[in-house]
């Protein structure tokens, strides 16, 4: 691969993938995923057709990875908000390297109506979902689009956990 930044890019989506997997448990000790054909594995799928359908996926989320240096989340939403649709998965979510820290310390975005609807699937109430999670808000001026909310990585896996968990396995195999 020639070209620095799809390296980049390539190098911060298998990072994103490998450590939401381990913090699902879903890793051997030798660092590989122990079933290749489960379902709830984070993977990066292959681009297929015209329409990009995300860069990880990890049922019921489609994340879109961004390792830039001056991020544009309100934009990186709404292309992740498409793919999830291209995918046919609920949920899209814009994953930010944040510079020089650690996989865990970056930034998983939602939109104020993606974080509502999965707020909703778990039954829970503003303040619930922003502590145990430790969401934060962004709210730049009155054009709710720019509006978004985020956690670290480090918090997305138990996130995932209780969403499945409320959808059920029925409805989750249909994600597939």
């Amino acid at each position: 691969m020639a070209n620095p930044n799809k390296q980049k890019g390539t190098a911060w989506e298998s990072a994103v993938r490998d450590h939401n997997n381990r913090e699902l448990g879903l890793l051997g000790e030798d660092g590989k995923v122990r079933d290749p054909f489960f379902w709830g594995n984070a993977r990066r799928p292959a681009q297929e057709g015209a329409k990009d359908v995300g860069d990880v996926h990890l049922v019921p989320f489609i994340l879109e990875c961004k390792d830039v240096k001056s991020p544009s989340v309100p934009g990186f939403l709404r292309q992740a908000e498409a793919e999830a649709v291209n995918a046919g998965f609920p949920f899209g979510v814009a994953v930010v390297k944040t510079r020089g820290a650690a996989v865990g310390r970056g930034k998983v975005h939602f939109t104020v109506s993606t974080w509502t609807r999965v707020r909703q699937t778990l039954g829970m109430d503003t303040d619930s979902m922003f502590k145990l999670y430790g969401f934060t808000a962004t709210i730049r001026g009155l054009n709710t689009g720019r509006w978004y909310l985020s956690c670290d990585l480090d918090a997305f896996p138990a996130l995932v956990e209780d969403v499945r968990s409320a959808y059920g396995p029925g409805v989750i195999s249909a994600v597939r």
